[in-house]
């Protein structure tokens, strides 16, 4: 993407007791871009999502983010950012307009009514105002999470697992929102889980034990993963799942639907290992990996290093 980088940090590293939770990250995102951050649970994905914001200092590392010093300058980058949290953290017994007005106070921004105001048009809050925050559902409290953390207009919201436990809808409708804000020059690095929604984002970073593996479009990461994988139906999907998982070459069965896909990062090996079992009890179908097969492959920890 044309442009200037939003986030270009080269090294950044943190240690806690001895162990390395981000190790020697490099990460670029540019602005306007959507960067979905993946990896599994303590990979070290809000651990780096804090040292970019400045609430974790980083033991080793150099860059800078949105212009500013990432370690030095820390106190500048906080007053641009927007940072969404895992867990809904507001007044539950304020209600919306009450938690955005506090919010507001804290960036002593200088006309609050407006700044509350724009923040409900602008995330449809205006009918729920006075509804406390504690009866919201999640999908609502998501979108108060989100004006909450725009309400001082940032350049970069740092967003960390902002859908879990939010329906289907309220998902799609945030990301429509989000795609919105990048369409007018809003910067995001979001950490997900979900795959459907890493695929909605511009490019994506896979961070492992603290390593990033991969970075890259949907299809450059896929492509990179050489990652094959076969579709098979037929009966006793879940007896032949058993018989193959142990075989050399298999690195993943798993059911999908009708059927089921057997995947490997070796073709030859993964060829020869479902060999015996293409009989005409079975229908073998050569398909594109998906992301989640990728995702979990990657799961597994770093090979050969990070990838650009």
């Amino acid at each position: 993407m044309a442009g200037e980088l939003a986030i270009d940090v080269h090294g950044m590293t943190k240690r806690f007791d001895g162990q390395t939770a981000v190790d020697n990250v490099e990460l670029q995102v540019w602005t306007g871009e959507i960067c979905g951050f993946l990896g599994p649970n303590g990979s070290g994905k809000t651990t780096f999502i804090r040292m970019l914001c400045g609430l974790l200092r980083a033991d080793a590392g150099s860059g800078t983010c949105l212009g500013h010093d990432v370690i030095q300058e820390s106190e500048y980058i906080k007053r641009q950012i927007g940072y969404m949290t895992q867990r809904f953290s507001f007044y539950e017994d304020l209600s919306i307009s009450e938690n955005l007005d506090f919010v507001a106070r804290m960036y002593s921004l200088n006309n609050r009514r407006r700044a509350v105001q724009e923040s409900l048009e602008r995330l449809g809050l205006i009918e729920r105002r006075n509804q406390l925050a504690g009866e919201l559902s999640g999908g609502w409290k998501q979108r108060l999470a989100l004006a909450a953390c725009m309400i001082h207009q940032p350049k970069l919201l740092l967003l960390d697992e902002p859908t879990a436990g939010v329906d289907p809808k309220a998902r799609r409708e945030f990301w429509e929102e989000i795609h919105q804000l990048a369409a007018e020059g809003l910067t995001f690095l979001i950490a997900t889980h979900y795959m459907d929604e890493a695929e909605r984002c511009h490019r994506l970073a896979f961070i492992s034990n603290g390593i990033l593996l991969r970075r890259g479009t949907v299809s450059e990461v896929i492509d990179e993963a050489h990652f094959t994988t076969w579709s098979v139906s037929g009966p006793d999907l879940l007896k032949l799942a058993e018989q193959l998982r142990d075989i050399r070459g298999v690195e993943q069965t798993a059911p999908f639907g009708n059927t089921l896909r057997v995947s490997g990062d070796d073709p030859a090996a993964l060829e020869s290992a479902i060999a015996p079992y293409r009989t005409g009890r079975y229908n073998w179908r050569l398909v594109d990996s998906s992301l989640e097969d990728v995702f979990i492959h990657l799961m597994k920890g770093p090979k050969d290093g990070p990838s650009s």
